[in-house]
Formats: structure tokens, C-alpha cells, sequence
């Protein structure tokens, strides 16, 4: 895979826009899975800067204690301070405290996880989730991320942003997904017209094999970026006529009680 063009520079014009904070914000951002080390190469590898750029700003967050440093594996992992910055925001999200009752009341009918997301570029970002009773369960915690392309909750979000937004988004998509695109962007399109017509889409054995869900979204009054909800579980469980009978619509009234409240 073709290291990613390095993104923290602006544009060129943006006077206000500080180049160093944004490379180091990147370096943060390489991390992609819980507990993950990197080393300076790996971290040029998956943010397009130089290794001598990547050098200076790991010396700098682990010296203000946002990165932790293994001498004896030469990498680094996110160190607890990094922790505050997320519980930060969860805090300051009323959203999820409105929505957790009606969507654990919806994991306790299904049996099945149901979450909250948002976007974090190519991927949906989990801010709430809550259990179902169902023994066999996806193990996805809140600050997981998943893929937006071949996910119900990601497609729910594609499904009601404003075109030029998703035209912007299918095109770092399309580079993102390679020779697979083509067949990853009529599985979007088709869940975009189910939604359009159903005010729900689906993702039915597409992200993984046998997973099978389910989304809609939210989109917030006050201009921040639309959020959507998912119930998703194995396929045997979690049919597509069991989503279409009952989950699906259960999930619409969720999604509308809540902007009820929150709006």
C-alpha cells in the first residue's frame, strides 16, 4: 500500500493554520487499533511525513507524556494522558446520554449490540454502545473504529450528508478501496436508495461474512456532523426478514425519539 499523501499542511494560504500542531495531532491519529506500538517508521509510512519530521514529533509528545517509549521494541504506544482528551469529549456529547436508555431497550428486544457513531474520515468512529443478552456478539467497544464504506452505520451516514460532501468522500474512498471500489460504491448507491425510500439501510453479510446490520442516522439541528445509530449481529440471528419485520422500524423510532428530545 502507497504511504498516505501527507495531509497536515493546509493549504498554502491559510495563515492561521499551524503546520507543526497538525503533524503531531497526525501522529496521534496513526495509531488504528487498541493497544497498538509504532516505530518513527511506521508512523512515516501511515502519515507521508519524513522520518526525520516523525523523529521530532515523537520526542516532543513523549516528552510531554501523550506517547509512551519501549527501548527495548524501539516503539511507542499512546500513553494515559491521551485519555483525557477522549472522555473530554464523550462529556461534552449530551446526545449519548439522551439516547442510552432507548437504545439499550432496543439491545434487551434483539438481543444484539446497538451503537452509536460518528465519522473520523474514512472509518465511523463507536461513542456509545450497549449489550444485548445474545451470548454470540460482536466485541466492538466505544473508540473502535470501523470501515464507513461497507458498514450499515457508515452507508446510513453517506445516506444524509449534502452530495458535493459525498462526492468529496467517494472519491477518497474509490482511492482507499482500489480495484474493489466498484463493487464496494453500488453496494453504498443501493443502500443509499434503500434509505431514501425506507429511512434505513442495511448491510447484509458485507463488512464481514457473517455479520448482518442495520442504521439510520441522525442528523444534528446545530450543524455538527450527522451521527448514526446501527444494530448489527451474526446472520443467523439477525436475518435480513427479522430486520426488515422488526429491528429496522424499532431503530427508526429510536433514532426519532431521540432527535425529539434532543432538538
Amino acid at each position: 500500500m502507497r504511504p498516505r499523501k501527507e495531509r497536515a499542511e493546509g493549504d498554502g494560504k491559510d495563515r492561521d493554520f499551524v503546520v507543526a500542531l497538525a503533524r503531531g495531532l497526525e501522529i496521534l491519529r496513526a495509531f488504528r487499533r487498541e493497544g497498538e506500538a509504532l516505530g518513527n517508521g511506521d508512523f512515516a509510512m501511515r502519515t507521508g511525513l519524513s522520518k526525520s519530521t516523525v523523529s521530532r514529533l515523537t520526542y516532543t509528545l513523549h516528552k510531554l507524556d501523550y506517547l509512551s517509549w519501549n527501548p527495548d521494541t524501539a516503539r511507542y504506544q499512546l500513553a494515559p494522558p491521551v485519555l483525557s482528551l477522549g472522555f473530554s469529549c464523550l462529556a461534552g456529547m449530551p446526545l449519548r446520554q439522551i439516547a442510552r436508555p432507548y437504545m439499550q431497550e432496543l439491545a434487551d428486544h434483539t438481543g444484539m449490540p446497538v451503537a452509536l457513531a460518528s465519522p473520523d474520515r474514512l472509518t465511523m468512529v463507536y461513542l456509545e454502545r450497549c449489550r444485548g443478552e445474545n451470548t454470540v456478539t460482536l466485541a466492538i467497544e466505544v473508540g473502535a473504529h470501523i470501515k464507513m464504506a461497507t458498514t450499515a452505520v457508515g452507508r446510513a451516514y453517506l445516506s444524509v450528508i449534502p452530495p458535493e460532501q459525498r462526492a468529496a468522500l467517494f472519491e477518497q474512498l474509490g482511492q482507499h478501496e482500489g480495484a474493489a471500489w466498484a463493487e464496494v460504491r453500488r453496494g453504498i448507491e443501493a443502500a443509499i436508495e434503500c434509505y431514501q425510500e425506507r429511512g434505513y439501510c442495511m448491510s447484509l453479510t458485507e463488512w464481514k461474512p457473517d455479520v448482518n446490520a442495520v442504521a439510520v442516522a441522525l442528523a444534528p439541528r446545530d450543524g455538527s456532523p450527522a451521527m448514526a445509530f446501527n444494530c448489527g449481529g451474526p446472520s443467523q440471528n439477525l436475518t435480513r426478514d427479522r430486520i426488515e419485520s422488526d429491528v429496522a422500524p424499532r431503530l427508526v423510532e429510536l433514532v426519532r425519539r431521540v432527535s425529539a428530545i434532543a432538538h
